[in-house]
């Protein structure tokens, strides 16, 4: 063999062991990087101990790696659902609809990916006996790529323990911020959660809506039935209310027969096609005293930016006892 044979071969050598080194260099630079990106989502989730926080802060972080329109979570055992949305005003609330929609299928019902009203849906399913429960995302265009998926499935291994915890915190909590009577939350869980609900309105400019609710001639099912029937009257109408509001709806009970509801992502004239609703509901229980009909007014206030939280419930208040002076059973606005 001549020595430029030779030389030849050395070369090719040489050039395909750089080629190979390069490569390696290059995955382990991708796989460092891709380790960084996933200690940063552990960072950022560490301390963090409720959901609506825990998806606002996951799907933030991973905008800056995989573009999405919506985040959103379902653990129907716990009964608890969030979504986060990049969108405002109407194209927000369509695509919170269509994520709900999703969320709530039956498992049958599911695939891994598919396109609706020109968003791509993606769905993962969390199916530890830890951690339960369904994720979707919506992105507008083209599908996510293996690369992306890929990555995805891997933050999942990282956000499926803190999300455990979000919903055992949650869990132990409510059970100190539960009426005992109705099961819904109590006025501590208003107190502790408005201001949240106010300040995320604010940051992101959308629509929040509060609703007073008080039922009418209930003193008479106490005077004329007996205490016991005005428990389980209480216990009928809030199940009648929960089956006709939002997972992402907070409703309360004040005390007494005073409710509130808040109403995020929710226009007045939205709030009041809601309240219209919930007063028919509350009437087809047909409870019927002497004083007449068991129904509820409602008052509907629409929070504003230059009102302080105390002013916004006083103006659901009064708005309220509008509508008990204008007849009862019905719905007031400001």
């Amino acid at each position: 063999m001549n020595m430029k044979v030779l030389d030849d071969q050395v070369d090719i050598q040489i050039a395909s062991t750089v080629e190979n080194l390069l490569s390696e260099l290059c995955h382990y630079r991708q796989q460092s990087e891709k380790l960084q990106k996933i200690n940063t989502l552990y960072q950022r989730m560490a301390g963090i101990l409720d959901l609506p926080a825990m998806i606002e802060a996951y799907s933030i972080w991973l905008m800056e790696f995989v573009g999405h329109e919506l985040i959103g979570y379902h653990n129907p055992t716990r009964q608890r659902m969030h979504m986060f949305c990049s969108y405002h005003g109407p194209k927000r609330r369509e695509a919170i609809q269509l994520a709900q929609e999703i969320l709530e299928q039956p498992a049958s019902q599911e695939s891994d990916t598919a396109l609706a009203i020109g968003f791509r849906v993606h769905k993962w399913a969390f199916t530890s006996t830890d951690c339960q429960g369904l994720l979707v995302i919506l992105r507008k265009g083209k599908p996510l790529v293996e690369d992306e998926l890929q990555f995805i499935d891997e933050s999942l291994l990282i956000l499926a323990e803190p999300l455990k915890r979000a919903l055992e915190y949650e869990e132990i909590f409510a059970q100190a911020r539960r009426d005992s009577l109705t099961g819904l939350p109590n006025r501590f869980v208003f107190e502790e959660r408005i201001g949240s609900i106010v300040e995320q309105a604010r940051r992101h400019g959308h629509p929040l809506t509060l609703a007073a609710l008080d039922l009418d001639h209930f003193k008479a099912v106490n005077d004329t039935m007996g205490h016991l029937m005005g428990d389980q009257v209480l216990k009928q109408v809030a199940e009648t209310l929960k089956k006709e509001i939002r997972l992402t709806d907070m409703l309360v009970r004040m005390g007494g027969d005073e409710f509130l509801l808040v109403l995020p992502d929710t226009s007045m004239q939205d709030a009041r096609f809601l309240a219209e609703r919930l007063c028919q509901a509350v009437e087809r229980l047909n409870i019927v005293t002497r004083a007449g009909r068991l129904a509820v007014s409602i008052g509907l206030a629409e929070w504003q930016p230059s009102i302080t939280i105390e002013s916004w419930l006083e103006q659901a208040d009064d708005i309220l006892y509008q509508a008990k002076a204008n007849g009862r059973g019905q719905v007031a606005v400001n």
